[in-house]
This record gives structure tokens, sequence and C-alpha cells, in this order.
């Protein structure tokens, strides 16, 4: 594999990786927004937070497909 083939999947593995780090925190972030303040402004941040998860989940399985297909183009020539 030629050095620049290298960076690219080095390149995807690390965004790959970034974005994941990124859905757990707002996975995190969520969970900590259900707390014993039952309002409706609470319930209503804790929902958004929910809304923002769901986006870092898609980057991340955006990411993972990027770099999936890059792996099978490197492995299998497609």
């Amino acid at each position: 594999m030629e050095n620049s083939g290298l960076e690219q999947l080095n390149a995807l593995r690390e965004a790959y990786k970034v974005a994941v780090e990124k859905w757990i925190a707002t996975i995190h972030e969520e969970e900590n927004l259900a707390t014993p303040d039952h309002t409706v402004p609470a319930v209503d941040v804790w929902e958004h937070a929910g809304f923002t998860e769901e986006e870092a989940r898609t980057v991340a399985k955006q990411a993972k497909a990027a770099y999936e297909d890059a792996l099978r183009k490197v492995n299998f020539n497609f």
C-alpha cells in the first residue's frame, strides 16, 4: 500500500474514533439531564439532548461506513 493510501485510512479511522467519542459524550450529556427535576423545561432540555445524541450517532455511523468502504477498496479492490 502506498503512503497516501495509508494516510487516508489513518485519517478515516481517526475521524471515526473522534465521531464515536463525540457520540459517547452526547450520551453522557443526555443521561446527566435525566434529573429529579420533573418540570416541563427540564424535560424539554432532556428531549433536545436526545436529538443531539441522535445526530452524533448518525455522524459516527457515517464515519464508520466511510472507513469500512476505504478498507474494502484497499483489501478487496471494490
